[in-house]
């Protein structure tokens, strides 16, 4: 039978390879060290979950809760803004929670593409970026480029190439997958790009509060008249350890989030009353819990770059996420990312995720998520370190899972 229109559009999952391999290899009783998907493994603060359970034992929050998020949280939310980057928000029309950012992103891509609509995305880039738009019938013109000063002639050479004129510039700094950051300056000139060329500017700022280098990463709306062009989506998944939770939000220009407002009432009634109101407690806290959580990873990383350079396997120290955007060892490159995954499960008991996931202009590399405690990341440095020296004594004992089959 037939695939549906939506679902072809929609390559092979590579992540889910990955995702069996590593089931059949814990069947088999293997201990995978997982660095593969980014799913925090810290506990949410108790504080956050003794007010959910404070709050569940209302029967009333039990009923339909608001769409667009409870007014306490979205106060809350354009509290935090105002905090953390000085930038002031009206709570009513320019904050809607989401559920998570990734349902953000795809209801915006639902909210404001019309079919034959381009959009202008990195590549790599995570996921969402990319097909929420595919799946609403948009088109992706690609962008290999860094935030630095190729950025701005990779964008005029988008809009001359186009047609339609894009749409809309995705952005996403810190980078999940590369980890890179963006400067303010960066900003401006990205904005008064937007703004010259009549373009929605749509940034992913999932990533602001994991940062190591002691400079915080700004906020696009920091930049004057930013709002004019301007949605950032944000998440609560990874600064307060709250994945399963689904909260998130979008902020910024009033007719984007009323836009994004309309199709999710149509969609959703939010996430569960007491979530929200415990996320709007996390977000009125000092920062401690944030502190915590940033020197956790600040540690892990440490290990990681470390550790995984004693073994034979250099990589650069991410300065925010909790990712390590990690080149293929030399001998490896030719095999691809999704190959190099597969072995890495089969002969070191360590789960990646392929660079190619996240866009073809990643095959070269391998994302590893700084999901397991100091520990497991020496020993998954010191599995990685026997696989590279067995394979540098019998190189070719050492073939592609595909081969196998």
């Amino acid at each position: 039978m037939e695939e549906f229109h939506k679902v072809r559009r929609l390559p092979p999952y590579v992540f889910e390879q990955v995702n069996r391999l590593k089931a059949s290899a814990r069947s088999r009783g293997a201990d995978i060290i997982d660095l593969g998907m980014g799913n925090p493994d810290l506990p949410t603060p108790k504080a956050i979950v003794d007010k959910l359970c404070e709050v569940v034992r209302d029967p009333r929050t039990h009923r339909y809760s608001s769409s667009r998020g409870i007014p306490g949280l979205r106060r809350a939310q354009a509290a935090y803004y105002q905090r953390r980057f000085g930038v002031k928000l009206n709570p009513d029309t320019q904050v809607v929670a989401t559920l998570g950012s990734k349902e953000g992103f795809a209801n915006m891509a639902q909210a404001i593409t019309a079919p034959g609509d381009v959009i202008l995305c990195p590549n790599p880039t995570y996921p969402i970026h990319a097909f929420g738009f595919i799946m609403s019938g948009g088109v992706i013109r690609s962008l290999q480029v860094e935030p630095d000063d190729g950025f701005i002639p990779a964008l005029e050479r988008g809009v001359r190439h186009s047609i339609p004129k894009p749409l809309a510039l995705i952005l996403n700094y810190p980078s999940n997958p590369t980890a890179l950051v963006a400067s303010l300056d960066f900003y401006k000139d990205v904005v008064a790009f937007a703004k010259k060329n009549d373009i929605i500017i749509l940034s992913d700022l999932a990533y602001s509060e994991i940062y190591f280098d002691g400079n915080p990463p700004p906020s696009v709306l920091q930049v004057p008249g930013a709002i004019d062009v301007c949605v950032e989506f944000t998440s609560m998944s990874k600064t307060f350890s709250m994945p399963g939770w689904r909260m998130g939000f979008a902020v910024g220009n009033e007719r984007l989030i009323a836009a994004l407002t309309r199709v999710k009432s149509y969609l959703d009634y939010g996430a569960f009353t007491p979530i929200q109101v415990a996320a709007a407690h996390a977000l009125n806290g000092d920062g401690a819990d944030i502190a915590e959580v940033r020197e956790v990873y600040l540690k892990r990383r440490d290990v990681m770059v470390d550790s995984l350079s004693r073994a034979g396997w250099t990589i650069p120290a991410p300065a925010a996420s909790m990712f390590a955007w990690a080149p293929i060892p030399e001998q490896f490159r030719h095999l691809g990312s999704l190959e190099f995954s597969k072995l890495l499960i089969e002969h070191a008991d360590v789960a990646v995720a392929p660079g190619v996931g996240f866009g073809e202009h990643g095959d070269d590399y391998v994302r590893v998520a700084l999901v397991e405690n100091e520990h497991r990341i020496r020993q998954a440095a010191r599995n990685i370190k026997k696989f590279l020296a067995t394979t540098a004594k019998q190189p070719n004992n050492v073939v592609p899972l595909a081969a196998h089959r």
